[in-house]
């Protein structure tokens, strides 16, 4: 049975997406702080709120060390909605505030006033690369839920996933090495979101 780690840094779907692995038969365990040694073979960075006191709770429980490590060490990672937008370098959310830097580039707010911002609801995701494993099984133009103001602009394009359409093409899911992420939310997508999250846990 894989065991994933699930971060905790005070908000997020953490039940939700425990709730999701626990169906697909893995054992999820929720860190409410860096751990000292290493137990499980997945970590899962769930988010909902504001990217400047995301990150500061991130550094207070101790996890901006441990994922930089993590991540360094290309072992498989999965970040969702907020738990993407970290990985980069700063975001318009919060400026001043870095943000992890495992990835260049930042975050923007959509800007069109004749659009609803947050963007919630279904929308397309079109993959990049038809080889991408977190996309196994799934169509393009798969539609998954979103819940978001902000958009992720990695300057390597070649990190990009997938995109999808909102005011712009924007970066919709993250790809480097056993690194990924996803803007929308797998555990809130239904029966797509649960194969997403089982190929994640297959990786």
């Amino acid at each position: 049975m894989k065991r994933i780690g699930i971060i905790d840094y005070g908000a997020g779907n953490l039940h939700s997406v425990r709730k999701a692995f626990a169906y697909l038969g893995a054992e999820a365990d929720i860190l409410e702080e860096a751990p000292k040694t290493i137990s499980f073979d997945s970590l899962v960075l769930p988010g909902v709120g504001n990217f400047g006191p995301g990150m500061e709770e991130l550094e207070k429980r101790g996890f901006h060390p441990f994922l930089r490590e993590w991540l360094n060490a290309d072992r498989p990672f999965l970040g969702i909605c907020l738990g993407m937008q970290f990985l980069f370098e700063k975001s318009e959310e919060c400026p001043g505030e870095p943000g992890l830097g495992f990835l260049k580039g930042e975050i923007r707010r959509f800007k069109d006033p004749s659009l609803r911002v947050p963007q919630i609801g279904w929308n397309a995701v079109h993959p990049k690369e038809k080889d991408n494993p977190l996309f196994k099984g799934i169509s393009d133009g798969s539609h998954f839920y979103f819940v978001h103001s902000y958009y992720c602009v990695p300057k390597d394009a070649s990190v990009i996933g997938s995109t999808t359409s909102y005011e712009l093409e924007y970066c919709s899911s993250l790809w480097s090495g056993n690194a990924f992420a996803v803007q929308f939310h797998p555990e809130k997508s239904q029966e797509l979101g649960l194969i997403m999250l089982r190929n994640f846990i297959n990786i």
